[in-house]
């Protein structure tokens, strides 16, 4: 009455015994991949990466940096050129 069937190779640390609860707390360790779900997660932090870099070339673009002053405060002034 061995509840447990024979490990196969490359069950890893699923064909060791142990309890419920690290079963429970170590969920990832005993769950099989989920293609539909990984890729949804790449997508997503594509996505997110992608506006990210989309908001920081924004801010470049508008051509401010920002100035320490000597009393210590900081301020955002537009770039000119020598020529102005």
């Amino acid at each position: 009455m061995n509840d447990q069937k024979e490990p196969a190779p490359g069950d890893g640390i699923r064909s060791l015994k142990t309890s419920r609860i690290f079963k429970a707390v170590n969920f990832e360790l005993y769950a099989k991949p989920n293609l539909a779900i990984m890729g949804l997660g790449l997508i997503a932090l594509a996505t997110c990466t992608g506006y990210i870099a989309y908001m920081r070339y924004q801010h470049e673009q508008q051509g401010y940096y920002t100035v320490v002053k000597d009393d210590g405060t900081e301020t955002f002034l537009k770039k000119k050129s020598k020529w102005d």
